[in-house]
């Protein structure tokens, strides 16, 4: 304790510091100490940290984890297993409630230590207050005096993570992007131009454009990959206009460009629609007739891809358009074991903006001072009224849970400040909603927060390619309950690294559909998908006049023309 005190002391020019003694912990039962403050990168905490730790270190009754290293990009005090007395007793200074049982994990923003402590401050009419301060150092120390040990505590920790001298900023500097190892970051950065030729059909412009002019909307929600892939394909390098050449055939088809008011795709129709574009392609081109579409490829973006229905029982029920079993699809669904995913699919991630996301990028190294976010619905009673069927209860799972803990900042409200709060946030949920994907998965990887996956046996975009099981944490839904002890209990090391890895651009280029299109983007990504699968198999073409597909299968409303 003395070499502590002096050390702090010894730092201090322009203010006076008195002596931290240990606080009395003698009428608590006892409790295995377990101090973890991290020793790699001790010569980057604050001595006042050290203070906390001399003056715990002699007590048997407590368990505290102080992650200096990250307050550095992460400014919250985390205090986790606390003694129930010793958390009462900082609830009780600090103004916040305490749930019952034997252990609680506390954290708190920098902003509402500093704002309760002030709050007390002033209830008090500063008695004790006279000369404690928090000092403009290079590094943070306090000066204590007539003060309850709990609020010690307190302001020490604040100080920790107001640690914003050169050191923090060397540290900031020092945590680069790391590139994925082995073939997958090969595989990410492949170049697929002269490994394969696409040949583009050239539809009437009522199955495409026709739409989008109609409803700009197209552009820009979630659904918009199929414009996207279409406009993407029509200035690439990899098409060409001599289809015998060709080794894939791109019907462009916007199945999803029929929208409600809310803004909400109807895919009653796209059945139909896609039913009459492969017709005309039967029809005009001999290339359809010859393989029954096992060289040709089509974009799904619906919730259930080519089941063409928002509500999995029912898409289950309708079954994947029987004119595509042989082709290969283009889709955001994806789940293991499903009738709405056909062997052979490239599953790929959903639209999300990328001008509008790359314009509100925050300066690197701001800090992550949320530690789990989510904005969306956990009910969905127009489509689902008695509950318990939208998102498998997932979602409702995570309100009745988390919605007064302090570490989940959670709402059905959406922000202005919605991606700027992105990347404030240490883990981002990503659960699923009428199907296991969002756009939330892309906002996650794009500004860096760990996505939080709960998703039951969900097939991810490019998994052949982006190491999910590097950047993000999954979670059964079984176990959504427990997501706070789950997320806490991650080494403070694998969260850095999962950190790093998102912030390699090539990571976030390959969940992007930039336009124009962009090397290593999402695009590029379907490329080398397809460029995979050449050379094409034996059984891609048909015997002359062989009909492998049923022309007639499906519900009857189908059947009907476009």
């Amino acid at each position: 304790m003395a070499a502590s005190s002096r050390r702090l002391a010894s730092c201090s020019s322009s203010g006076h510091l008195l002596p931290f003694s240990p606080p009395d912990l003698s009428g608590l039962s006892p409790f295995p100490l377990r101090l973890s403050l991290l020793p790699q990168l001790s010569r980057y905490t604050p001595p006042a940290m050290s203070v906390v730790a001399v003056a715990l270190s002699s007590q048997p009754t407590i368990r505290l984890s102080l992650l200096p290293q990250l307050s550095l990009r992460w400014p919250y005090y985390i205090v986790s297993q606390y003694h129930t007395k010793i958390l009462s007793k900082i609830a009780e200074m600090l103004k916040v409630s305490v749930k019952s049982g034997k252990y609680f994990s506390l954290l708190l923003p920098m902003q509402r230590i500093k704002k309760e402590l002030i709050r007390i401050y002033k209830t008090t009419e500063g008695e004790g207050w006279e000369e404690t301060r928090v000092l403009p150092l290079a590094k943070s120390f306090v000066g204590i005096k007539k003060m309850s040990w709990v609020l010690a505590i307190a302001i020490l920790a604040a100080a920790a993570v107001l640690f914003n001298g050169s050191e923090a900023q060397e540290v900031r500097q020092g945590q680069k992007t790391e590139r994925i190892s082995g073939s997958a970051g090969d595989v990410l950065e492949d170049d697929p131009t002269g490994r394969l030729k696409v040949y583009v059909y050239d539809l009437p412009s009522k199955y495409n454009t026709d739409l989008v002019e109609k409803d700009p909307r197209c552009l820009t929600h979630m659904f918009a990959t199929e414009v996207f892939v279409h406009r993407s394909l029509l200035s690439s390098a990899v098409r060409t206009t001599d289809p015998e050449e060709a080794d894939w055939f791109f019907t462009p088809v916007y199945t999803t460009c029929d929208l409600t008011p809310s803004g909400h795709p109807m895919p009653f129709d796209s059945p139909r629609m896609m039913r009459g574009a492969i017709r005309l392609v039967a029809e005009r081109w001999p290339y359809w007739n010859r393989s029954q579409g096992a060289d040709h490829f089509f974009v799904a973006p619906h919730d259930f891809g080519a089941c063409f229905h928002f509500q999995e029982e029912k898409a289950i029920a309708r079954g994947i358009l029987p004119l595509l079993r042989r082709a290969t699809l283009v889709q955001t669904f994806g789940q293991r074991d499903h009738a709405c995913l056909k062997a052979g699919s490239i599953t790929v991630p959903p639209y999300a903006p990328p001008r509008r996301m790359r314009d509100q990028l925050l300066p690197p190294g701001t800090p992550r001072s949320i530690f789990v976010y989510f904005r969306g619905l956990f009910y969905d009673t127009t489509n689902d009224p008695e509950g318990g069927y939208y998102a498998r209860g997932a979602r409702a799972s995570v309100w009745e849970n988390f919605k007064n803990n302090p570490l989940f900042d959670i709402s059905t409200d959406h922000p202005a400040t919605y991606y700027q709060d992105l990347q404030r946030a240490v883990f981002c949920l990503c659960p699923l909603g009428w199907a296991p994907w969002s756009p939330r998965l892309v906002e996650a990887v794009v500004f860096g927060c760990v996505p939080v996956i709960v998703a039951d046996d969900i097939v991810l975009p490019f998994a052949d390619a982006i190491p999910w099981e590097d950047i993000g944490v999954f979670v059964a839904e079984e176990d959504v309950p427990r997501l706070d002890t789950i997320l806490t209990s991650i080494p403070p090391e694998t969260v850095l690294r999962k950190q790093r890895l998102l912030a390699s651009p090539a990571m976030k280029r390959a969940v992007l559909f930039p336009q124009p299109a962009e090397p290593g983007d999402a695009f590029h990504q379907i490329l080398n998908g397809l460029a995979r699968k050449l050379p094409h198999g034996g059984d891609v073409f048909v015997k002359p006049g062989e009909m492998v597909l049923n022309w007639t299968a499906g519900p009857p409303g189908d059947l009907r023309p476009w």
